[in-house]
C-alpha cells in the first residue's frame, strides 16, 4: 500500500521578535498621552482665542443701528438698573444686543443657510427656499383674531351708507404652492381667502384677485426675493377689480413701462439670506395720455400738517434696499393721492400691497385715500369722514389679514 507523501512548506526564515519591555511599553504610552494632550491644549487654546478675537471685535467694532441686509432696526444697549439686573430682563436684552451686533454676523448667518440647505433644509425664519423664488409660509390662522377682522368690516359696512369692497390677495406662496418642499407645512391661503369671503356681509362686494393671478403665474407677478406681488401683478389685480367697482380698466398697450431699478432683494432675502435667487426688478406703469396724477398728501402724525409731495414715487428708495418703498413711500398712518381724473373719491384701508396697486386707480378716481389702521389708535370717525367718499375698498394680502389685529378697531 503506497503511502500518501505529506508535503512539507519550508519555514521561512523569520527573525525573532524583539522582546519589549514594561518600561518601553509605559514611555510609548506616555510619549502619546503628552501628544494627545498637547493637540487638546492647542485646539483649546485656539478656540478659545478666536472667540475671544470675535467678542473684542464685537465690543470695539463700530454699531449699526440699521441692518440694510434684515431691513430691521436692531437693538440698542441695554439701560442697566438693579431692577433689570435682578429680574434677569438685562441679561436677556444683552444677549439680544450682543447677537444683534455679533462681529460679521450677517456672513455667519448667510453661511448656515447654505449649511442647512446642503443637509436638506429648505426653511428660515418661515421663508421656504425653492428652486428660482422664495415664499413665506402661510400657517392656519386663529380664528379669533380673524372673527375680530371681519366683524369690524361688517360693522363698518352696516354703520357707513356707502359701496363696501373686499379683496385679499394670495401671496406667492400660494400661487407657486406646487412647487414647495415635500411635506413642507403651508395652509391654503385660497381655502383662507374664500372663507372669509363667505363669512362678510351680503352688502359687501368680494373681488377675486386669486383666479387672475394663477392664471397668469408664468408672467412676472410676484416678486422672486419679496412679499409683495409685482406691479404687474398688481395691475392684474386692478383689471379683476374693475367689474366690481364699476370702471374700464386701462388696457396693457396703455402703459409706458420704464425698469425704475434692478437689484432689488427685500423682504423674504431679509429672513432667509440665501443669494441663490435672481435679483428683481421693479417697473413703474405709467399710463399713455391717461389723466395725470397730481401729487400725494402723507399725513405721518395726526394734529400735524400733512406733507405734499409733487410726485408718488419716492425715487431716492431705488438706490436702497427696501426699493419697494418708491411706490408712495414707506407706511404711514394716512396719504392721499389726487389726479385731474373727473372720477370719484375712493377710501382704501390697505397693508403694503396697495402701494404699487393706487397708481392704477388714479385713471379712474380723482383722489384716493389710504389708511393703514395698524399706526392709528383714534376711532377713525375721528378722523375721517365717509360720507365724503363714494366707495370704501379693503385690500390686503392673505398672509397679512389672517394675523392682522388692527381691523377690529372698526368695530362699533
Amino acid at each position: 500500500m503506497n503511502k500518501k507523501r505529506r508535503k512539507h512548506k519550508r519555514k521561512k526564515n523569520i527573525p525573532p521578535a524583539k522582546k519589549v519591555t514594561v518600561s518601553e511599553i509605559e514611555r510609548m504610552g506616555s510619549v502619546k498621552r503628552k501628544h494627545i494632550i498637547a493637540v487638546s491644549a492647542i485646539s483649546m487654546i485656539s478656540f478659545f482665542a478666536i472667540l475671544l478675537i470675535f467678542q473684542l471685535m464685537t465690543v470695539f467694532s463700530e454699531k449699526k443701528t440699521f441692518s440694510e441686509l434684515e431691513n430691521r432696526t436692531l437693538e440698542k444697549f441695554p439701560k442697566f438698573s438693579a431692577k433689570s439686573y435682578f429680574s434677569g430682563s438685562f441679561a436677556d436684552d444683552l444677549e439680544v444686543y450682543t447677537a444683534d451686533h455679533f462681529f460679521c454676523r450677517d456672513e455667519f448667518i448667510t453661511m448656515k443657510t447654505y449649511i442647512d440647505m446642503a443637509v436638506g433644509k429648505h426653511e428660515r425664519s418661515g421663508v421656504y427656499i425653492l428652486k428660482d423664488r422664495l415664499v413665506q409660509r402661510f400657517d392656519n390662522p386663529d380664528d379669533s383674531v380673524v372673527s375680530a377682522s371681519i366683524e369690524g368690516i361688517n360693522s363698518f359696512a352696516a354703520d357707513n351708507d356707502i359701496p363696501v369692497f373686499v379683496m385679499l390677495a394670495p401671496t406667492s406662496g400660494e400661487i407657486y404652492s406646487d412647487e414647495l418642499p415635500k411635506n413642507a407645512p403651508m395652509a391654503s391661503e385660497k381655502a383662507f381667502i374664500d372663507s372669509v369671503y363667505s363669512r362678510l356681509s351680503d352688502s359687501i362686494g368680494t373681488i377675486d384677485a386669486y383666479t387672475v393671478l394663477n392664471l397668469n403665474r408664468d408672467d412676472y407677478i410676484c416678486y422672486r426675493n419679496d412679499h409683495h406681488w409685482t406691479t404687474k401683478g398688481a395691475y392684474l389685480a386692478y383689471t379683476a377689480a374693475g367689474k366690481k367697482m364699476g370702471y374700464a380698466p386701462v388696457t396693457m398697450d396703455g402703459y409706458d413701462i420704464e425698469h425704475a431699478a434692478a437689484g432689488f432683494k427685500g423682504t423674504l432675502y431679509s429672513s432667509a439670506l440665501y443669494n441663490g435667487i435672481e435679483a428683481d426688478t421693479v417697473d413703474y406703469y405709467h399710463c399713455i395720455g391717461g389723466y395725470n396724477i397730481t401729487g400725494e398728501d402723507v399725513t405721518e402724525a395726526f394734529g400735524s400738517d400733512p406733507v405734499h409731495y409733487d410726485d408718488i414715487y419716492f425715487r431716492e428708495y431705488l438706490g436702497k434696499k427696501d426699493k419697494y418703498s418708491s411706490f408712495t413711500g414707506q407706511n404711514q398712518p394716512m396719504v392721499t393721492l389726487t389726479s385731474d381724473s373727473p372720477g370719484g373719491k375712493l377710501l382704501m384701508f390697505k397693508d403694503s400691497y396697495a402701494h404699487c396697486y393706487v397708481p392704477f386707480l388714479m385713471q379712474h378716481y380723482s383722489e384716493v385715500t389710504m389708511v393703514d389702521l395698524r399706526y392709528i389708535q383714534l376711532d377713525y370717525k375721528e378722523l375721517i369722514d365717509v360720507s365724503s367718499y363714494d366707495q370704501v375698498m379693503f385690500l390686503y394680502n392673505a398672509l397679512t389679514f389672517s394675523t392682522d389685529r388692527n381691523l377690529k378697531k372698526l368695530k362699533s
